[in-house]
């Protein structure tokens, strides 16, 4: 997590192949794709596009490849994948190339196919600097094809930030942790308890505020915590609504605001957040959270099912 800022700069500095992946995707109806923490970065990535003008949509991997909508000749399938060893976004790739439709690939170091490079290949199941990277990449091309990105040079600074900012660590709660956020944010609540779930085998749920405060909100309570994720505009009011209506009915709250970004950006600081959330509770209960849970007793039958 510590080398997140300096990669970023890295990857900003090296955007030799962002206009080439640019041209391809111009005025081209895209799906983003992936899977598990690739799939938040999807729906993210799409987010950023759209604000470039495209029609973008983003999937999981296995829909595509399985039953689900294929791009067909003349749109991109944008496939993300940090090792390119996931079968469900490979052979969604196939379905598309099948279809005629043209097939980029954000991938690591070293990844054969890879139309733009993130980093190398973690030791770490987690996939912290992995994830932050392919957003990088993907706000990289948004900017180029004309998002309004213009804080996006201060994003490392940012994330710096965001890792050393001072708080008290994080308490875990006796039964659930909740993220929710709004926007392009309810993804970085679901990476949040993505990471937490298998960093320190907590449970834990992320949702947009509406889908959080239609049902789910009635089962918060006392041996729980609710994260939320302000990262400003339009969304920030509703975030900070549902903040104060939790902590007056006695749940613990946890807030975290990134407004100097601008909303579409503040996912890279955000996203930090939660991951600290992760470490900080795995540190706590004294998990492993690099393991992907394979130190646990028990774990042998999910290890024989084909990622």
């Amino acid at each position: 997590m510590a080398a997140q800022p300096q990669t970023l700069r890295d990857l900003l500095g090296d955007d030799g192949a962002v206009e080439a992946v640019a041209e391809r995707l111009k005025a081209r109806r895209v799906l983003v794709i992936g899977t598990g923490t690739s799939w938040h970065a999807a729906e993210q990535g799409a987010h950023l596009l759209r604000l470039a003008g495209l029609d973008a949509s983003a999937s999981q991997s296995i829909d595509v490849a399985v039953d689900g909508p294929v791009p067909q000749a003349g749109h991109v399938l944008l496939a993300l994948t940090h090792t390119g060893a996931k079968r469900y976004t490979a052979n969604a790739a196939q379905r598309a190339r099948d279809a005629g439709a043209d097939v980029v690939q954000v991938s690591g170091v070293d990844v054969p196919d890879a139309d733009l490079v993130t980093v190398s290949k973690e030791q770490s199941s987690a996939y912290t600097i992995s994830h932050l990277a392919a957003l990088m990449r993907l706000a990289q091309v948004a900017r180029a094809l004309g998002a309004p990105l213009d804080r996006l040079d201060d994003v490392p600074d940012a994330v710096d930030a965001a890792l050393g900012a001072q708080r008290q660590p994080f308490v875990v709660p006796e039964r659930l942790i909740e993220y929710t956020g709004g926007g392009v944010n309810q993804w970085t609540a679901a990476e949040g308890a993505l990471k937490v779930r298998e960093a320190a085998y907590v449970a834990s749920e992320g949702l947009g505020v509406e889908q959080f405060l239609h049902g789910p909100s009635v089962a918060l309570r006392a041996s729980d915590h609710l994260v939320c994720l302000d990262g400003g505009g339009a969304w920030s009011e509703r975030v900070q609504e549902i903040a104060d209506a939790a902590e007056r009915s006695g749940v613990p709250v946890t807030r975290v605001v990134e407004r100097d970004l601008g909303e579409p950006l503040s996912i890279f600081a955000l996203t930090v957040a939660v991951q600290r959330v992760a470490v900080e509770s795995a540190e706590a209960l004294g998990t492993n959270p690099d393991s992907f849970g394979r130190d646990v007793p028990g774990r042998e039958p999910w290890d024989e099912i084909a990622l």
